[in-house]
């Protein structure tokens, strides 16, 4: 079946096209006090996904089901296991119904910024891609945002494409909180990598953003080999948790693939909040395999 990309395959008898695939991620994290004091952690993440698409008089019709486990002590669950649903959702001639990581999630590469707060809701959500230009409206539950009743968001997308940069812009209200926030990402291919800036401010602390009233952040992903890509990246947080304390973070980020479906990854940060004994170290190493 190659109508809808690689890995995908008839089911028996059907005109039905399936794709089966996910990735295995162990890690370890450095830095101060990670888990109970340690400077270190450890953990084992997995995630399997389902993806069945077929052509009908309104478009393709695509059912995803993501499940993810998680074996770390900090992660929660009976002895640091977490298994669960990370996303399910049909869609169909734009229209999308589920629980599905939207439009927050998206970023620039790096790992100092903060440009979201959750980014997964149960959400109907409508998008118009016509090419290089898209737009689109969510309506997302908030009841996993921290509320105790369930509440209503509500997120609006523009993005274009022109030759080597992108653009997208969201705007979104909580009406839990009654708050607001709004961002931008462009990303450039320029030289041998990718330049991202973005920017992001929030009224008050709310589902879609509570790190700061605002922050800029940049990065830029350098190609250096076929295989190596490095990427330093900055980042600054004005009234950080809304309060009248700012900080700003780094981070150099290095990711090699090492052969076909395995990815090795290791990070450096440094995050210094504008209080005494503010500043911290932290960063990671990680094997990635994806199939």
């Amino acid at each position: 079946c190659d109508a809808f990309g690689t890995g995908f395959f008839y089911i028996p008898g059907t005109e039905t096209c399936l794709q089966i695939g996910g990735e295995v991620r162990f890690g370890v994290s450095f830095g101060e006090d990670l888990v109970g004091g340690s400077s270190w952690d450890a953990a084992t993440r997995a995630r399997v996904h389902f993806d069945a698409r077929n052509d009908t008089e309104y478009g393709t019709l695509q059912s995803f089901i993501q499940l993810q486990a998680i074996d770390d002590v900090a992660g929660g669950g009976d002895d640091g296991e977490d298994v669960g649903l990370r996303q399910a959702y049909i869609d169909i001639a734009g229209l999308r119904v589920g629980s599905f990581i939207g439009w927050w999630d998206d970023g620039i590469a790096g790992e100092s910024d903060t440009l979201s707060n959750f980014v997964r809701f149960n959400s109907i959500r409508y998008t118009y891609d016509g090419g290089s230009f898209s737009a689109g409206l969510s309506v997302d539950e908030l009841d996993g945002a921290g509320y105790v009743n369930n509440e209503l968001g509500v997120t609006g997308m523009v993005g274009g494409a022109f030759g080597g940069v992108n653009v997208q812009g969201l705007v979104a209200y909580d009406n839990g909180a009654e708050e607001w926030a709004a961002r931008a990402i462009v990303t450039a291919e320029i030289g041998p990598g990718t330049l991202g800036l973005a920017g992001v401010w929030a009224s008050d602390a709310n589902a879609y953003y509570a790190e700061a009233e605002w922050s800029i952040a940049a990065s830029y992903a350098a190609k250096v080999s076929e295989k190596l890509t490095i990427t330093p990246a900055v980042t600054y947080f004005s009234d950080v948790a809304f309060g009248s304390d700012d900080a700003w973070g780094a981070s150099l980020l290095a990711e090699y693939d090492v052969t076909t479906g395995l990815k090795a990854s290791a990070a450096v940060t440094y995050y210094d909040l504008d209080v005494p004994n503010g500043d911290s170290w932290g960063g990671f190493v990680r094997l990635t395999r994806s199939f």
